[in-house]
This record gives structure tokens, sequence and C-alpha cells, in this order.
């Protein structure tokens, strides 16, 4: 089992310093991966929570360092540690833009990306972005599809409702075929479908087993992508505060071509 540690990015007491140091006694301490997130703005008014009610965002995202850059940095002062974000929020960008900037992250680092995405949950960064909060589901599931092209063999070409790339070459290539891994959350039915069939990895924010429940069925038949989820792990954390370091999971899912024989599987991170 791998362990991973957040990066001290957000907050009041990140520093470049900071960061570096941590990820550095990560690395000699032999952890798999550090991980760091994305947050637009922090309103200064209360907004909708993820887990209900409605409240002021936690203080520490007054301060957040971009996500990609602050790995970018990390990679060059370090060798074998993977370089995760958990998450950057697709819809507040351009496919081919993030596809790029995480093309430049492997290539830096080596091979180290891990690419965990997010759809956004806060109205007022949907606001900043310029994007519908209703473009989530079906426009996160088409960014995801777009993003691979990209990442695929030139020419890249791609048609879809919301995204398009005319034919074009769009180089350099991330270092891991394919592209680096790519990992999701949400805890939702739909979220979990999702999971199984374009996931590499699944980030569950600190679930409890009644999520399961009516999920799965052990496992997956080939091609069978009603079932995405194994039987529920035997014992997994409370549910947890909203706060920057957040539970995380690892998971092997289907890939973005519906294919779903491999079930995703949960594993503590």
């Amino acid at each position: 089992m791998d362990l991973g540690i957040a990066l001290p990015h957000v907050g009041p007491h990140a520093s470049r310093e900071a960061i570096v140091r941590v990820a550095q006694e990560a690395e000699r301490l032999d952890y798999g991966a550090v991980w760091v997130l994305e947050r637009l703005l922090r309103p200064t008014f209360p907004i909708p929570q993820p887990r209900g009610g409605s409240g002021l965002m936690p203080e520490a995202y007054a301060v957040v360092y971009e996500p990609i850059e602050t790995l970018v940095y990390v990679a060059a002062k370090t060798e074998r540690i993977r370089l995760g974000t958990s998450v950057i929020d697709a819809l507040f960008h351009a496919p081919v833009v993030l596809a790029k900037r995480f093309a430049a992250l492997d290539q830096f680092s080596g091979g180290r990306a891990i690419a965990g995405l997010g759809q956004g949950a806060t109205a007022p960064e949907f606001e900043t972005a310029n994007v519908p909060m209703k473009r989530r589901g079906a426009g996160f599931e088409e960014f995801i599809r777009a993003l691979k092209a990209a990442w695929g063999p030139d020419p890249v070409k791609f048609e879809g409702r919301f995204y398009k790339i005319p034919e074009s070459q769009i180089n350099p290539k991330p270092v891991q075929p394919g592209g680096p891994p790519i990992w999701g959350g949400g805890t939702a039915p739909a979220a979990l479908e999702r999971a199984a069939r374009y996931f590499d990895g699944w980030f569950p924010n600190g679930p409890d087993s009644s999520m399961f429940e009516g999920v799965g069925t052990g496992g997956l038949a080939q091609g069978d992508c009603r079932s995405p989820l194994g039987p529920a792990p035997a014992s997994s954390p409370p549910p947890m505060p909203w706060s920057p370091l957040e539970a995380s999971w690892v998971g092997t899912g289907g890939d973005a071509q519906g294919d779903c024989r491999r079930p995703l599987s949960l594993l503590p991170m």
C-alpha cells in the first residue's frame, strides 16, 4: 500500500520552503505521492457546503498556490515521488490547455504526474470561470475524452457537444503512454459509474460504507458497466468535515472507451 501526503500549499503557512521541505522529506521516507489541490477563490459570504447546509469556506482557502505550477517546481526538487492533483476542477479549463500543462509536468518530472480531476462544486467559482454549473456530468465526461485525445497520437481531432479540437498536432506528449493516470472524485451514484468508466483511481473524500449499498455486485463481467464497484471495504473512514486535507483512496477503473473489464478496487491511500 502506497501512502500519499498533501503539500502545504494551502493556507497562511504555505510557502515555497515548506512545500519543498515536505516533498523532499516525503520522498526520503518513501511515500508514494505528494498532492495538491485547486481553488480559484474563497468567497467571503456563506455558500452551500458539500455535505449539506451553508457556511463560509475555510479560511485556509484564501491562499492556494496553483497546483500544476507547484508540482513542476517540486519535480525539480525531487527524483522519484509521484506528483498528483487532488483535484483540479476540469470544467474551469480548456481540455487542450490542461492537457498541455499536464504533459509538461509529466515531461519535467520524468513521468511522475497523476491527473486528479473534479468537476467543481461551488457556484462562485463557476461564475468566475464563466462556465454554467449544468455542464457538470455529461460535460465533465466529454472533457475527459477530449483531454485523452490531446494526449493521443497526432493528428488530434475531437468533435463533441461542448468541446472541439480541429485536426492538429499537439505536443509534447506526456512521458507516460496515453497520458498520466486520471483519478476522479464524487460519491453520487452517477459519479461512481463515471469512476468505473473513465478513471484509474478514485477520491471518495471520506465515505462511510453505507454509500456502497446497492452499488456493485462484487465485480464486473467483461463489458458490463452497470456495476462499477466491487464490495465495500471491510472498514472505511468516517465522514470528514470539508477541509483542505481530505481522505484519498486509490483504485483501478475502466478506460474511456467504456471497457469495464477491470472493477474499480478501493485501497486506502
